[in-house]
């Protein structure tokens, strides 16, 4: 998921320099959803393995 938001994040770097903004501004949002799900996730995947060792 990490993967994507990157990949959405350059697709929006690079609609912003060529002058996208509409585009940019779009990807841009995806990026940073996919970023704080991945975030979430990743927090509750730790949580829960250390829970589960403890």
């Amino acid at each position: 998921m990490l993967h994507y938001a990157v990949v959405f994040f350059v697709i929006a770097l690079i609609a912003a320099v060529l002058g996208f903004g509409g585009i940019a501004a779009g990807a841009a949002g995806i990026a940073k959803i996919l970023f704080f799900v991945f975030v979430v996730l990743a927090v509750g995947s730790f949580l829960v393995g250390a829970l589960k060792r403890g």
